[in-house]
């Protein structure tokens, strides 16, 4: 029995960085003689263990083999005769394909350091086209490493996967689960381009294109270390009104990413001109629920002031302004109104609102 540590770890060591989780990959073990040392069995399609003191996982050395579409279409076999070689074999990429022994020494079949030092993105084997998922994850590699390219070969397969029908057989957790950790690292601009480069963009979001302007709100939310539903509305900001149900509807994204994204594409027009009076400001903050839940308007404001489709001179303005009506507006005293206006709480509210929203001085341009 010998244990090495893979993947994800020792390529961040060789990089130099730091915080990626350690798996392990178990060679000449059966899942019997692990449960006897006192590892715990974790794993429902092959034998996976957690640590009885780390806790951290430990897989018994696996071959693939395809059987099906998509990225479930697999048989495992793991046995004791299966080499460390050939557990690496399976795996995306050159520099994830790396492992080292209980000494400390590389052990690197694939050319996973030389790629390293290179800066690419490689395949390690054909076997790179049974999976689908592997085009999101060279993608989010990308996003992830920016000095990094993909190397041509790899474009060339993706390319190939991608006609083969592979990618129409992506479910939309998969995707949404790549795009959105992809979304959130250091050039989420690059896994955009290296998905329309192979093809994928137009049959996993074909209501997005990859353009420069979608580049450039991606830079500025990265650089801005906005969270993830910020991201996801300026990715679909240049949706049309009507296709972003149907976007939504297959990726199915988490509620605040859903809603905040359909707020900024509806509103998108509104906030890229001059507010024209203190009905329309307020109707914009109930539209986007401001009042209800304050933290919606920064997040849409942060959209604001990624989307270079909105004049500079309005981006610095109005988030200002809207922040101090939002504030104004819920300072009125509800309580008191509703009693003295019993018989039309909702509309008298509105228009205490209104009043204290009136007497703010608009920005410049307002």
């Amino acid at each position: 029995m010998k244990v090495y540590r893979v993947g994800g770890s020792v390529r961040d060591e060789l990089l130099g960085l730091a915080g990626s989780d350690r798996d392990f990959v178990v060679v000449g073990a059966e899942p019997g003689e692990m449960q006897r040392q006192g590892y715990k069995p974790v794993g429902a399609d092959f034998p996976v263990f957690l640590h009885p003191e780390t806790h951290e996982e430990y897989a018994l050395a696996r071959t693939e083999r395809k059987t099906g579409p998509g990225y479930k279409g697999f048989a495992f076999h793991a046995a004791p005769d299966v080499t460390l070689e050939e557990d690496l074999r399976r795996r995306d990429l050159t520099i994830n394909a790396m492992a080292r022994d209980e000494a400390g020494a590389l052990v690197d079949p694939y050319g996973g350091e030389r790629d390293l030092r290179a800066r690419l993105l490689r395949h390690v084997s054909d076997a790179f086209a049974e999976d689908p998922v592997r085009i999101l994850r060279v993608a989010r590699f990308a996003a992830r490493f920016t000095d990094f390219s993909v190397a041509p070969e790899t474009m060339a397969l993706m390319r190939r996967m991608v006609d083969a029908g592979e990618a129409d057989a992506l479910v939309a957790e998969r995707v949404w689960q790549e795009l959105a950790r992809g979304l959130m690292e250091a050039r989420p601009d690059r896994m955009v381009a290296v998905l329309s480069a192979c093809g994928a963009l137009g049959r996993i979001l074909p209501e997005i294109a990859d353009t420069a302007a979608l580049a450039a709100r991606l830079q500025c939310s990265a650089a801005s270390a906005h969270p993830l539903p910020v991201r996801f509305a300026l990715l679909v900001l240049d949706v049309a009104d009507d296709a972003l149900a149907p976007l939504m509807e297959r990726l199915n994204p988490p509620g605040e990413c859903r809603d905040l994204a359909r707020i900024a594409v509806r509103e998108r027009s509104v906030l890229a001109a001059p507010l024209p009076d203190a009905d329309a400001t307020l109707t914009l903050l109930e539209r986007a629920d401001a009042f209800r839940r304050p933290e919606r308007l920064d997040r849409l404001l942060e959209v604001v002031a990624c989307d270079a489709g909105c004049p500079p001179a309005l981006r610095r303005g109005t988030g200002p302004y809207l922040v101090e009506a939002l504030k104004c507006a819920r300072a009125i005293d509800a309580g008191r109104i509703a009693r003295e206006e019993p018989d039309d709480v909702p509309g008298a509210i509105r228009r205490a609102r209104l009043m204290a929203v009136a007497q703010l001085q608009p920005p410049s341009g307002h």
